[in-house]
């Protein structure tokens, strides 16, 4: 009984499933089981709110066909056999580092998933891995998702991580495109219980509108509806932006560069023009505009189903010009800057792109990282630098990139592979070494990366519920991993002698004397995390309060208020105004325009989201995968008849063909057709993803085609063709 009063004390933690950081009350049996998941009702951002996925927490935590001791695969035959830790290290460092000693630090590459974004250890070891691979070919999910916004971001306001999020709770006026909130649970844009802000935003009599090619479950809840040809966002906008400067209605309220060239290059996007290649009447994109314009307040967003598009990045970036011209750029009720309790270490010098390219298709670096569309081009060219070594962690790119069949044969063809992840799944299974990480519970949790993007100040700490036992933490792993991959000793506590160079630069940095302060945690985890927070805007050593025992204090969670204009302050342009015009973006406008007169295809693919579901690796909980969550191919019921298909269909693209199952609905454009991404399972592994496998979208998506200023791969509005099954 006092094991479960123990552990009753602290059964609250943050969901580490999606963006919306929702708290949570979790329950445990005397044998660290979870027997019950309930939203936190006194979490002061998420107030309660829990979505499928959180309710699901617990069987995500402890799948029976997660991996849990680490693998070691026999090449010749192809079996998998546990190994101890210290055997794997070994294993490792003598396999890699001859590879790297005979072909260079180029040979290697690293890849990155989208669950370290949701990670202690993604965020404060992934970059020594980094250092210690010392490669150029850095490859990760932000090229197959959000990279366009910040690539946007750093061009107008010098930091790419400087994200503006609609100020939901204020705003009178919300225009978004290509984001379903109702089924993502928010994305690039933290804010719990999305779907009760926004029903609250009507109730208190704002507007919502919703541009979508599919009437999603968002759209039923909007008060309009606006149908858009996938891929056309950007004529959409422009011609928004158009009228605002044609009717006079802009009124910027910041400082700003570039205006007469924003004009000029708008000029040529009238209404009438684009009317066309959107779908979406010129009285109807004329009206957008004086509505965003009349309104007290406004905010315009948009996200994955626009970021993953040819003119991604163009998107992003007409979407906070129209953000700017109507007045409502970092101020309350339009899109403001959060400002995070222990974020991303400002940028000292203005963001660029393209300080290298990749060795192939000389695609540009972004971000410290070059397009995972062009990763298979890496592996499979001969010539100095050819990857041949590869580390992946958290991630399934043969599912989620571009041309997913082809990365699955080039995997085939590498010399070496380690993964960090806990499944045997599409990609991993070609790897030699699999170390997995621990459980989520017994994993400590702080949302650095999302609160960088939350709709209001906020934080909270979690630690882990499930004692480690004798198995290392996932900063363990990835530390000695590190050490590994080096040939540095990788036994004893590489994790502590890193911890402490790190804490003793941050205090050189900050000018702290060189007497090493007390600071608070258990481990020198959570002393780097109590360091953070003490410099950080909310700190204590920066004129705030907030310290690691503050939320160890307050495990609910410390509300820090609502956002504030952070303009001029938050601006890292050489300028120091915000650049509305930046020549790589207008440069990228001949192709946007080029693109206006050409002939549509007569079918396009877009992907869609589920709420029970975040890519490939929830494809394995039974509670999950059910209702909605099915892997169809949504189609137009009058494209069906038309084409006289049947139940099943052939989609076939420059890139490759897939039979899927039909699901005819009116509420999907005539001309568009919608597959999910992340399914097509196929290991033998995954007794449930197995079994429900579907089919993989990346087969039909094009890894040459990308958007230019990003890099960003193409996954919505790709050519494809219908035949009967």
């Amino acid at each position: 009984m006092a094991r479960i009063t123990d552990l009753s004390r602290n059964l609250l933690r943050t969901c580490p499933l999606c963006e919306a950081v929702c708290g949570l009350e979790i329950t445990l049996d005397p044998h660290d089981h979870v027997t019950a998941v309930r939203g936190d009702k006194l979490d002061p951002f998420s107030k309660g709110f829990l979505c499928p996925k959180g309710a699901s927490l617990g069987r995500v935590d402890e799948d029976p066909d997660r991996v849990t001791e680490p693998l070691i695969r026999d090449r010749a035959t192809g079996e998998r056999r546990v190994a101890t830790w210290d055997e794997a290290f070994d294993y490792i460092a003598a396999r890699f580092g001859p590879i790297v000693a005979a072909h260079g630090n180029q040979s290697a590459a690293l890849y990155l998933g989208n669950p370290n974004a949701h990670t202690i250890a993604g965020t404060l070891y992934l970059p020594m891995l980094i250092r210690a691979l010392g490669t150029k070919n850095i490859y990760s999910a932000s090229t197959a998702d959000q990279m366009p916004k910040q690539v946007a971001s750093g061009l107008m306001f010098g930091d790419p991580m400087a994200v503006a999020v609609p100020d939901l709770d204020r705003t009178d006026y919300l225009l978004m495109l290509g984001a379903n909130p109702l089924d993502s649970n928010g994305s690039v844009c933290t804010a719990p219980d999305f779907p009760g802000r926004l029903k609250a935003l009507r109730k208190r009599g704002g507007r919502l509108v919703v541009v979508d090619p599919r009437v999603t479950r968002t759209a039923k809840i909007a008060d309009e509806h606006v149908f858009v040809r996938p891929g056309s966002d950007a004529y959409l906008l422009f011609g928004i932006v158009h009228t605002l400067f044609a009717e006079d209605l802009a009124d910027v309220r910041v400082e700003v560069n570039g205006l007469d060239e924003l004009r000029r290059a708008a000029a040529e996007f009238p209404p009438e023009v684009v009317a066309e290649r959107t779908g979406v009447p010129a009285g109807t994109i004329a009206r957008l505009a004086r509505e965003l314009a009349g309104a007290p307040t406004a905010a315009v967003y948009a996200r994955i189903g626009t970021c993953t598009a040819e003119f991604g990045t163009l998107t992003q970036w007409l979407v906070d010009v129209i953000n700017v011209l109507t007045g409502n750029l970092d101020s309350p009720g339009g899109v403001m800057f959060a400002t995070a309790a222990a974020g991303a270490i400002a940028r000292t010098k203005p963001f660029r792109t393209g300080r290298w390219t990749s060795r192939v298709r000389e695609l540009p670096e972004t971000m410290g990282e070059l397009p995972v569309a062009t990763l298979a081009d890496e592996i499979t060219t001969p010539g100095p630098g050819q990857v041949r070594a590869l580390v992946t962690v958290a991630g399934n790119p043969v599912l989620s990139a571009p041309s997913g069949p082809r990365l699955d044969a080039a995997f085939a063809g590498l010399e070496f592979m380690v993964s960090v992840d806990r499944y045997v799944n599409e990609t991993t299974r070609h790897a030699d070494v699999i170390l997995p990480p621990p459980r989520k519970l017994q994993s400590p949790h702080y949302d650095f990366a999302l609160l960088q993007f939350a709709v209001r100040n906020y934080a909270r700490y979690s630690r882990p519920l499930v004692p480690l036992g004798d198995r290392p933490s996932e900063a363990a792993v990835l530390a000695r991993l590190g050490a590994a991959l080096t040939g540095a000793p990788h036994d004893g506590d590489p994790l502590g002698q890193l911890d402490e160079l790190v804490i003793a630069g941050m205090l050189h940095k900050a000018g702290i004397p060189e007497r090493r302060p007390d600071l608070h945690g258990a481990n020198s985890t959570e002393q780097r995390i109590d360091l953070m927070l003490r410099l950080g805007p909310h700190g204590e050593w920066n004129g705030g309060s907030l310290n690691l025992q503050v939320l160890l204090d307050n495990p609910h969670g410390v509300d820090l208020g609502p956002l504030t204009p952070r303009l001029p302050g938050a601006l890292r342009t050489a300028s120091k105004r915000v650049e509305v015009a930046p020549e790589p973006l207008l440069a990228d406008v001949a192709r946007l325009r080029a693109r206006l007169t050409e002939d549509a295809p007569e079918f396009v693919l877009i992907g869609r989201r589920h709420l029970r579901s975040n890519n490939s690796w929830m494809h394995n909980v039974p509670t999950l995968v059910s209702g909605s969550n099915r892997c169809t191919l949504q189609i137009h019921p009058g494209d069906v008849a038309r084409l006289g298909l049947g139940e099943r269909a052939v989609v076939k693209s420059a890139a490759g063909a897939v039979t899927v199952a039909l699901e005819p609905t009116e509420t999907i454009m005539p001309g568009v057709v919608s597959l999910p991404h992340g399914w097509g399972h196929a290991t033998g592994t995954q007794s449930v993803a197995d079994a429900t496998s579907g089919v993989n979208a990346n087969a039909l998506t094009d890894d040459s085609v990308v958007d230019a200023p990003s890099g960003t791969a193409v996954f919505n509005g790709v050519p494809v063709t219908l035949a009967p099954a």
